[in-house]
């Protein structure tokens, strides 16, 4: 029996669609149609159909389907291109499909403007995405094949609907989301809890049925200091700034506490790797970039669909931040006019979805090369003058192979050693190990990385490691983050030669801690030597992460750490690919906190999300022969890189 047949069918009928609300230019569109799930609540959703003088066209037509969180009939600002000053509009958007022969629809998420029931992140996605499929199919214009589109929430609603195998899913454009697994990345990493989550159930309980129809609910939401409630952390019931709209609050007070991998998060929407192999053999384009908070969901979710063999996959991986994929920029970095996806990669991204869909919906052979590709940007190569803009300019190139990681990289290994060298050669002598107190109540500040959702309290991007009053925390300004105590800081030589860095990180750590619990973190840096328009350098975060010690040996069973005992952690930063030049040097940074990006463990050993009290906590990280803490990246030949065709 298939994950189709294991469910109820929705109870819905085949009906036809009501009075079209607008007739333009060969495009009707019927808003607010009212599409009823299983449990009997209706979800709204405007449906966009070729038309002729009026009349809509006659035969069965494909589908296109975006489910999304943050209104059908809102622009969403992913749809920009380069060279404009505005996102154009869902209609817009659509129109430009329904013109090629498609149906487009997009569907508000239950709860989420239009549609009813409760909003429960991610939780109704699934059941909700099968049903609307079901009825999709079932619709006299309708062909039977769909395929679907979107943007981080709407990624995540791809998957959620894919792990069910629905009826008449035929391809996926995965743009920057859709959970492998939540609580390794989205929700959680490496057991602490993302932010980001927190700014995100704040902003978007402005657009909830109750706030809307609230004035003076919505006030009172809007009356909030989010930066100081970022203050008094960690919030509950009634303690934070989502307290005015329950429902969100329940849900991130739920996210935030729970602690353990168990079966809350092998759900249908937050654990995908549990059904790759239920999933329909189906083509997926993937999106993602390396500033984005998505970039091991993304791998790992091409990896899983990967394993079956028979699936084309196409994998895009560019520099930007999350879902601005025709920015040349992220952060105080920019990469040249190279770096957009339209105009480098396809013409634009609504032609690339196009082509994507007429390849895979309708039959249609594409022009040249149609293997699957792994497309990724290479960053770095750049002037490292400050460009026109005020920005570093870093420079980079697209770059192509036939799977990930490239075929051609090798693994290599730099240790850390205790005078702050990274270097190939391991420790060879006994040395005491790099000892700093990790103070709960002054963390380390977030300067950048892959971040999203997080404003106003903090932003991602590449940025010099240096505090800088624009962000949230800092205490020294004009210092660098490594002038802090409590920062360990490993630096190689400036390298000889240019040297790619492209594929997975990870950094494994002999550490110790006089607590019952405490996190260690890990940065990768590219710095540059000084220069006439950075005479300090500029130390550009790539990537990082971080490990909450209870979970050092699992996830599922958390166990508090023995004081002065050694214990060797996994920290998995996301993966990256960046050229160091030539007089650059790589450097890690190991600490224990990043706050606001991740919350700030209080070294009690306290439930996740729960300790009020805090401890310092006195850690150590060892740099000797016996014990030799490291950072494992790929390297590849430049001269074995094959530019993008």
């Amino acid at each position: 029996m298939t994950a189709r047949d294991a469910i109820d069918r929705p109870v819905v009928e085949v009906d036809a669609l009501p009075p079209p609300h607008h007739v333009t230019e060969g495009v009707l569109v019927h808003r607010d149609v009212m599409v009823t799930m299983r449990d009997g609540v209706r979800l709204a959703a405007d449906i966009y159909r070729p038309a002729a003088d009026g009349v809509p066209h006659a035969g069965p037509l494909p589908v296109i389907l975006e489910r999304t969180a943050y209104g059908k009939g809102e622009r969403s600002r992913s749809e920009i291109e380069v060279g404009m000053d505005l996102p154009m509009t869902r209609a817009e958007v659509a129109s430009h499909f329904v013109r090629h022969g498609y149906v487009v629809i997009y569907q508000d998420c239950r709860g989420r403007y239009g549609s009813e029931g409760e909003f429960v992140k991610y939780l109704s996605e699934g059941a909700d995405g099968f049903d609307t499929l079901d009825w999709i199919v079932r619709q006299v214009w309708s062909s039977g094949k769909v395929g679907t589109m979107g943007l981080s929430y709407a990624a995540h609603t791809q998957m959620a609907l894919a792990c069910l195998n629905p009826p008449g899913l035929a391809t996926m454009v995965l743009d920057s989301g859709g959970f492998a697994n939540a609580f390794t990345c989205g929700i959680r990493q490496g057991g602490a809890f993302e932010l980001k989550q927190a700014t995100w159930a704040y902003n978007n309980a402005h657009e909830s049925p109750v706030v809307r129809d609230n004035p003076l609910l919505a006030k009172a939401l809007g009356a909030e200091d989010l930066r100081s409630w970022f203050q008094a952390m960690p919030w509950s019931e009634g303690r934070s700034p989502v307290r005015w709209v329950p429902e969100y609050e329940s849900y991130l007070l739920e996210q935030w506490r729970h602690g353990t991998f168990d079966d809350y998060w092998r759900q249908v929407g937050l654990y995908a790797a549990g059904h790759y192999d239920h999933f329909p053999d189906i083509p997926v384009a993937f999106l993602s970039s390396w500033y984005d908070c998505y970039v091991s969901c993304t791998f790992e979710n091409y990896a899983g669909l990967s394993r079956s063999g028979t699936r084309h996959l196409d994998l895009i991986m560019g520099p930007g931040l999350h879902g601005n994929r025709n920015t040349s920029f992220a952060g105080d970095v920019s990469f040249g006019p190279n770096a957009p996806v339209g105009g480098n990669i396809a013409p634009s991204w609504l032609e690339f979805r196009r082509h994507w869909f007429d390849r895979w919906l309708k039959g249609v052979t594409p022009a040249g090369d149609d293997t699957p590709r792994v497309r990724l940007f290479l960053m770095g190569g750049g002037s490292g003058r400050r460009d026109e803009s005020g920005r570093l300019d870093h420079g980079g190139a697209w770059i192509e192979g036939a799977q990930w990681p490239l075929p051609q990289s090798q693994e290599v290994r730099f240790f850390f050693h205790a005078d702050g060298r990274l270097s190939p050669d391991a420790p060879r002598t006994q040395v005491a190990p790099l000892v700093y107190d990790f103070d709960p109540g002054n963390p380390v500040p977030t300067i950048g990385g892959a971040l999203t959702s997080g404003r106003p309290v903090f932003e991602g991007g590449a940025f010099d490691q240096r505090e800088d009053q624009r962000f949230y925390g800092v205490t020294r300004p004009g210092l660098p983050l490594s002038a802090r105590a409590d920062v360990l800081t490993f630096e190689t030589e400036p390298l000889a030669a240019d040297t790619a860095i492209v594929g997975p990180v990870s950094v494994r750590l002999f550490a110790s801690t006089d607590g019952p619990d405490t996190d260690f973190t890990a940065k990768l840096i590219d710095v540059y030597p000084p220069g006439e328009d950075y005479p300090t350098g500029f130390a550009m975060i790539l990537t990082d992460g971080i490990i909450r010690c209870r979970y050092r040996n699992s996830f599922e069973q958390p166990e508090p750490c023995t004081p002065g005992a050694i214990m060797e952690l996994l920290i998995e930063p996301f993966a990256t690919a960046n050229l160091f030049k030539a007089g650059h040097r790589i450097r890690v940074d190991i600490s224990s906190s990043n706050f606001p990006k991740f919350d700030v463990n209080p070294n009690t050993g306290a439930p996740e999300g729960t300790g009020r009290t805090r401890r310092m906590a006195h850690n150590a990280v060892y740099c000797d022969s016996a014990r030799s803490s490291s950072i494992a990246l790929r390297t590849v030949s430049v001269d074995r890189l094959s530019p993008a065709s």
